[in-house]
């Protein structure tokens, strides 16, 4: 029994740390658990009955195979536990959420025991996880006359499944708990620096918030027992930034209800709430846990007697409060009059928290079993011959006569499966849609495995062109958390049947590629779909939609995500870029402006940037596209002149190929399909057959914005305004501010360039850059360091051919070893250039960190509170995000540059030029 006594010191040491035993996945431990509980006299036999009744994990985890067979022994009489009936070995068995206990209850309700028959039948009848090796076993037991067989089909064609569940309760009640002030982020909730123990529920638990938060909610749980707790983001949004199920899992943990009585630390039905509502991601992953999130619009903009906005001392919107929700009130949900109540008196309408389908994923404990059920009913319907009665709320369906689609309503109509309508449908239409791309994140992945396992899904669905496991978020460091966690993860979804950074068989080298660059190259067609389990999974080809962890095994597991179409904002440009200005400072501008336009509101927020980008190709327009999460839009697309589009799918094929010289292509031939697809996509838009994605003429937009480039007349940065006595206005990005705000005296500690939002070219920027001030100073000396992050090794690679990474490697002091990378974060940087292995580095915040209070200058997109930085006793770290050029610079003077220093550092550089499109965009 040496896996058990092993289990019992492990648990030893987790009481040290005010932990319960961690829940089982061996099927080896759970071997050694039965033994001893098939021996009465054994001592340790009471222990043993509890890990396998409420300790082991469900789905299809190998202790779930070891548990579904000893209960199947039980029901057979095999096997005889006093504690454990026949009757409640069929309790344990449906809390096991399909894969192996689906099998056992089909051979119990397929086989000649009529009595335990019917008792199979009535478990299975409440079941959705179903796959189609499952359904084929009851297909062809029915069409061999099989009565149960029978039987349980015609509950499925009614849903019974679902159908028969408790109504939702017409009253909820809350007590609020402010969370915070301001935008929350997901790092709050769930911090990057703890992403290792993000598939251990409860120890990640630890990490929500704050221990005196931990406290302050207990607190509110004992005084309102009947109640539940709602988070709230006072005067923000709830959920920005990454996309995180591990945010929403910690949230459930200490607010929601437990899901199942035998299994440990997994909860449901959350429900939280912001001023200005929960970000898309973010209600997204609500929406997979059954749960409730609320746009509270509690506060206002202050308007005076004839309605104009009253401002403060900046020109900012002024702020009052329309109702309280500080920490400790009590108010009442209603589902059916769909209004926030506090007491008797009605707050606000909150209807768009409680559409028909928010309702079905409310009453069903979450999304994926609504997603399982309805296939399961179309499936039984089809089987029986007869058509599917209507249970579920019809999809909603939306067609304007006489109005043209934008370039996301045409995406999804063409992806759109199992709609009732001929017509072609416009936004706020619900869709089911095929996903074409999927890609895996290394931090969030072994939560996405625990979810493929939980929804027993064992490969990839036929219907996916490609998906993608990354190894970028734990590139920095090969610390002994990545050694234990990465190869594991890599083994399941390589067994998956993904593409996968590293190679389980240690073929091909390593590629810890960031992973937003990887899903660009490998999305070969503008009309794609693509889910990645992260906030920036943004490609400048197709629609891409960055997802929680539940919400990518969704996809992997059955090709297909639900949605409605969201509306769109079109962003087109005029005007002129200066020579001295870089892209990056494009993408500020448009931020800068929208708001400017709008009176501060920010109409990207939860809505599609089509962005008619025109002449940039692909790696360069991934800057815009990947800022669009700090937007806050839901996604973007880029539309493309056709010749700009060739030679975006041109690169991607030539990247795709390398991966293939490499060794990672696997058996079903993913990756030559892909260059297949993009030679063929490449064929159609130069015959004229089919051109580049455009919108209509006649599309409606939610608003337009025109991006003056005449006006952008100095580099621009995003500030985290780490001091603003107003704390809802700190780390939002949307503080935009030109170079000279900081009078060229603003201290700079460390530079960071790199991540998803630099491309080859801003390598190749750097490289200039340096030759231009030791021509300029005679030498290179850096009064702060600069750590340098190529996104991927294509870019190394194709640096190291075109001269460039030479240049870096001569003023360099500090260059990555594949062959031994470090095994510890860096804790403290000199002052020279680190070029640091392709991936995530300081952008992730797990591994890498700048010294505590420092003030970074990064092109990273991270500028939350402790991400990049954290806090000082005497300082706050602050992370502003700027252009390469800018980031540069700063490191040389070891503070911001004057707009006349910046010019002549960039004097003849051939920075990332762009200018508007001639073209008519339109189709």
């Amino acid at each position: 029994m040496n896996l058990y006594n092993d289990y019992i010191k492990e648990i030893e040491e987790r009481k040290g740390q005010g932990l319960h035993p961690k829940p089982i996945d061996s099927a080896d431990l759970l071997n050694e658990i039965i033994t001893q509980i098939k021996d009465t006299n054994n001592a340790n036999r009471t222990d043993c009955l509890n890990f396998f009744i409420y300790n082991t994990l469900p789905g299809t985890t190998p202790a779930a195979g070891a548990k579904a067979k000893f209960l199947k022994e039980i029901i057979l009489n095999q096997e005889v536990v006093a504690e454990i009936t026949p009757t409640f070995a069929f309790e344990l068995l449906s809390h096991m959420k399909g894969g192996p206990s689906i099998e056992v209850l089909l051979d119990l309700a397929l086989g000649n025991d009529e009595a335990v028959a019917r008792q199979a039948a009535d478990v299975l009848k409440t079941q959705v996880y179903l796959y189609d090796a499952d359904m084929a076993r009851i297909k062809e037991a029915f069409e061999n006359g099989n009565v149960v067989a029978k039987d349980i089909l015609e509950s499925y064609a009614k849903a019974e499944f679902f159908t028969k569940l408790p109504e939702v309760a017409e009253e909820i009640k809350v007590v609020t708990y402010i969370a915070g002030e301001g935008d929350i982020s997901t790092d709050l909730l769930s911090p990057g620096n703890q992403a290792h123990s993000r598939s251990d529920r409860e120890l990640h638990g630890k990490c929500m918030i704050t221990p005196q938060a931990q406290e302050e909610i207990k607190a509110l749980q004992a005084q309102h027992p009947d109640k539940s707790v709602m988070l709230i983001a006072e005067k923000g949004t709830m959920g920005v930034g990454s996309s995180r199920m591990s945010g929403v899992n910690n949230v459930a943990l200490w607010t929601g209800k437990q899901a199942s009585p035998y299994v440990p630390f997994v909860n449901f039905a959350p429900i939280v709430g912001g001023t200005n509502g929960i970000s898309p991601i973010f209600l997204t992953t609500v929406d997979v846990t059954g749960g409730i999130g609320i746009d509270l619009k509690n506060w206002v903009k202050k308007t005076d007697a004839n309605g104009e906005l009253v401002r403060d001392e900046n020109g900012e919107p002024i702020l009052e409060q329309v109702y309280s929700v500080a920490t400790g009130t009590v108010l009442t949900i209603n589902t059916k009059t769909k209004k926030l109540y506090n007491g008797d008196k009605e707050l606000i309408d909150i209807s768009r928290s409680f559409t028909p389908q928010k309702m079905e994923f409310i009453k069903a404990g979450g999304s994926y079993a609504i997603v399982f059920g309805k296939k399961l009913q179309t499936f039984a319907a089809k089987t029986l011959g007869i058509e599917a009665p209507l249970v579920y709320a019809p999809s909603k369906e939306i067609h304007i006569e006489g109005q043209g689609l934008t370039a996301v309503e045409k995406i999804f109509n063409k992806n759109a499966v199992g709609t009732l309508s001929k017509n072609v449908l416009h936004a706020g239409s619900d869709v089911r849609v095929t996903v074409n791309i999927v890609g895996s994140q290394d931090t969030t992945g072994l939560m996405t495995a625990q979810e493929l396992e939980s929804m027993a899904a064992t490969v990839i669905s036929p219907i996916v062109d490609a998906a993608y496991q990354s190894g970028c978020h734990t590139a920095s460091v090969w610390d002994k958390k990545a050694q234990a966690n990465i190869p594991k993860l890599m083994q399941f979804m390589n067994d998956f049947g993904l593409i996968t950074a590293r190679d389980p068989k240690g073929v091909y080298h390593a590629m810890t590629d960031v992973i937003h660059k990887v899903l660009n190259d490998i999305t070969v067609d503008e009309w794609a779909i693509i889910i990645g389990g992260d906030s920036h999974t943004r490609m400048s080809k197709g629609v891409a939609f960055g997802a929680d962890s539940g919400t990518v095994a969704l996809a992997l597991a059955t090709g297909e995500a639900s949605m409605p179409i969201p509306q769109s904002v079109k962003v087109t440009f005029k005007g002129n870029m200066p020579d001295y200005m870089d892209f990056r400072d494009v993408v500020h501008a448009t931020q800068a402006q929208m708001l400017h336009q709008f009176g501060g509101e920010n109409v990207f927020q939860g809505r599609i940037i089509e962005v008619h980008i025109g002449t940039l190709t692909a790696d360069q327009a991934f800057t815009f596209t990947d800022w669009t999460a700090e937007m806050k839009a839901k996604a973007s697309i880029c539309i493309s002149e056709d010749e700009t589009l060739i030679e975006s799918l041109e690169i991607a094929k030539g990247r795709i190929q390398i991966m293939i010289d490499k060794g990672m292509d696997n058996k079903n031939h993913v990756l030559q399909r892909l260059i297949d697809k993009a030679n063929k996509r490449i064929a159609e838009i130069r015959s004229g057959e089919k051109p580049a994605l455009r919108p209509d003429a006649n599309a409606k937009y939610y608003a337009e914005v025109v991006v003056d480039l005449d006006q952008i007349a100095e580099p621009m940065i995003a500030d985290p305004d780490v001091n603003n006595k107003d704390v809802s206005k700190r780390y939002t990005h949307d503080t935009i501010r030109p170079l000279s705000f900081y009078g060229g005296d603003k201290k700079v500690d460390l530079g960071f360039i790199g991540s998803c939002m630099v491309h080859k070219g801003d390598m190749k920027i750097l490289a200039q850059m340096l030759k231009n001030i030791e021509k300029q100073q005679g030498k290179v000396e850096f009064k702060a360091p600069l750590v340098v992050a190529p996104p991927t090794y294509n870019i190394v690679d194709e640096l190291k051919a075109e001269g460039d990474w030479e240049v870096l490697q001569k003023y360099s002091g500090f260059e990555f070893d594949d062959n031994a990378p470090k095994a510890v974060a860096r804790t403290e940087y000199e002052n020279m250039l680190y070029l640091e292995r392709p991936g995530c580095n300081l952008c992730m915040g797990n591994q890498e960190k700048a010294s505590k209070g420092d003030t970074v200058m990064a092109t990273s997109t991270r500028l939350f509170q402790g991400r990049v930085v954290e806090d000082s006793a005497e300082k706050k770290g602050e992370s502003l995000l700027s252009s390469t050029p800018v980031v540069v610079l700063s490191t040389i003077l070891g503070r911001t540059p004057s707009i006349e220093e910046y010019k002549k550092a960039v004097e003849g550089i051939n920075l990332t030029k762009f200018a508007p499109s001639h073209k008519l965009l339109v189709g």
